[in-house]
């Protein structure tokens, strides 16, 4: 966890934003590895995720683990990103996307 003495402007005004920035991606394209961070208005979490075009994933954290509802979030928002991976190479687009950013907060789940 970081504390955020000078808020970017990730860091929302309420709920939390959802950073996912591709780090690898497998030669065959059935897998990949983002660096992900959940923001929050004065904290951020650090995480490493794989995924795969079967929808797993994993999600570690690479410091303090963000609340549980906050990484409940994440583990869901990349099971989203994994299965729409495999409907973009099944349209024979590129599937793993280079950054994705989610919000969450009030009346958004």
């Amino acid at each position: 966890m970081t504390r955020a003495s000078h808020p970017s402007p990730l860091h929302p005004r309420d709920g939390a934003r959802f950073l996912f920035e591709r780090d690898d991606q497998s030669d065959d394209l059935t897998r990949a590895s983002y660096r992900a961070s959940v923001f929050t208005p004065d904290q951020r979490f650090d995480y490493r995720v794989h995924m795969s075009l079967d929808g797993a994933t994993t999600s570690t954290p690479t410091g303090t683990p963000a609340p549980e509802e906050l990484a409940a979030k994440l583990a869901t928002i990349a099971t989203l990103i994994a299965r729409a991976a495999a409907r973009k190479q099944a349209d024979e687009l590129p599937p793993w996307p280079h950054r994705i950013l989610r919000w969450r907060g009030p009346g958004r789940g």
